[in-house]
């Protein structure tokens, strides 16, 4: 089976962090059979973040991404492609995409199959690049929650969607909102993540570990206000903030006041950014699935997300090791914190669950196999 992968997200030479799930997706699905290329949607043109900076590093970087790669054994092209900034065109990015698109899916035959990761871009792109083969087409969050709220943007999510054969979902809750676009076959397909061969030891001092790009979705500011609740009974704990973003300056800034001790480490290889931990806290909002909550869990590490929300009450309900708090309530959150810092065997028995729950539900094996039934499912039908 010959499948091309179309991604937006993906590693890049500057940016190897970047839509790294999708990568180690591809690699699961080799593993379990497929013969993966990979398509990369690629905008040469500076950040507004380097625009702003004047940093000449920066502002060429883009320009400086190898067109071909091969990263792990997959085959990697990177499809350029030129379209005004993002704040007021993503939503139409997959027009612009689409004749370079073309040319190098021609390039890429013979295959049998393409699974593009979102509905736009990178679906839209697909869809009108014609491909000739059937596609299959991941929603995972971002298109079907902010896309669609975009001018323009609902209509071609629906269009990206109904041209697919088999839609994608990272989770239940996703897959609802697909199928309200007018996805008309849905699968859930969970991403997963490594599974160490032993827990994470626990830091000393006593330690909260968040792994998020810094945007206000993902209410740091909330763990910060835990921590100022928790000052005078825990003087030793810290947080440690791995991930960068518009919101670091304001977090950075609001850390100083409130006088709490706070260590951000920017953005760091996912091999390197779960360190040891007592609790992982990411009490966002908007969260389709949340790759970081298994991560976390996979070494034993207990985690906090937010109630209503699609991946971390998913992750819950599969067997537990995360406990959910309402959003926008710091008084709850450190509730939750003090009584994991405060009891040991109540901590270690929601980390075992933990470890027990990503073993059983959310590995990169599982990942695999069920992605390239999909892709057969797909074929069949």
């Amino acid at each position: 089976m010959r499948v091309v992968v179309v991604a937006e997200y993906y590693p890049r030479a500057a940016d190897p962090v970047l839509g790294v799930w999708a990568h180690r997706q591809a690699l699961a699905a080799r593993a379990a059979g497929a013969d993966v290329r990979v398509l990369v949607l690629h905008r040469p043109v500076p950040s507004r973040a380097a625009l702003q900076a004047r940093d000449p590093a920066k502002l060429i970087e883009p320009l400086r991404q190898p067109l071909r790669a091969e990263l792990d054994g997959i085959e990697v092209t990177y499809v350029p492609f030129v379209a005004p900034p993002r704040p007021r065109s993503y939503q139409h990015w997959g027009a612009w995409a689409a004749p370079t698109l073309a040319l190098a899916l021609k390039r890429a035959k013979p295959c049998d199959l393409v699974h593009a990761h979102y509905a736009a871009p990178a679906g839209d792109a697909v869809r009108r690049a014609k491909p000739g083969v059937p596609v299959v087409v991941s929603v995972h969050g971002g298109d079907v929650l902010s896309v669609v709220l975009r001018p323009g943007g609902r209509g071609i999510v629906e269009r990206a969607l109904q041209s697919a054969r088999l839609v994608l979902a990272n989770s239940a809750g996703t897959e609802a909102k697909a199928r309200e676009l007018g996805a008309r076959d849905t699968r859930v397909v969970h991403l997963g993540t490594d599974l160490p061969p032993e827990r994470t030891r626990e830091a000393d001092p006593p330690t909260i570990a968040t792994v998020a790009h810094l945007v206000p979705r993902k209410r740091h500011a909330d763990v910060l206000r835990a921590l100022w609740l928790l000052r005078d009974d825990h003087p030793d704990l810290r947080y440690t903030v791995v991930g960068d973003g518009p919101e670091r300056p304001a977090l950075e800034r609001m850390a100083r006041e409130l006088r709490v001790r706070v260590d951000f480490k920017g953005q760091l290889p996912p091999e390197q950014a779960h360190r040891p931990a007592t609790v992982f806290a990411l009490p966002s909002v908007d969260e389709a699935f949340g790759v970081a909550y298994i991560e976390a869990m996979a070494g034993g590490v207990p985690a906090i997300g937010s109630t209503g929300e699609p991946g971390p009450e998913e992750i819950a309900a599969a067997g537990g090791g995360i406990r959910l708090v309402p959003p926008g309530d710091p008084e709850t959150l450190a509730a939750e914190i003090r009584r994991l810092l405060e009891d040991a065997d109540y901590r270690r028995e929601l980390g075992d669950a933990a470890r027990a729950n990503v073993e059983a539900n959310f590995t990169w094996e599982a990942c695999g196999r069920a992605t390239v039934a999909a892709y057969e499912e797909a074929l069949r039908r």
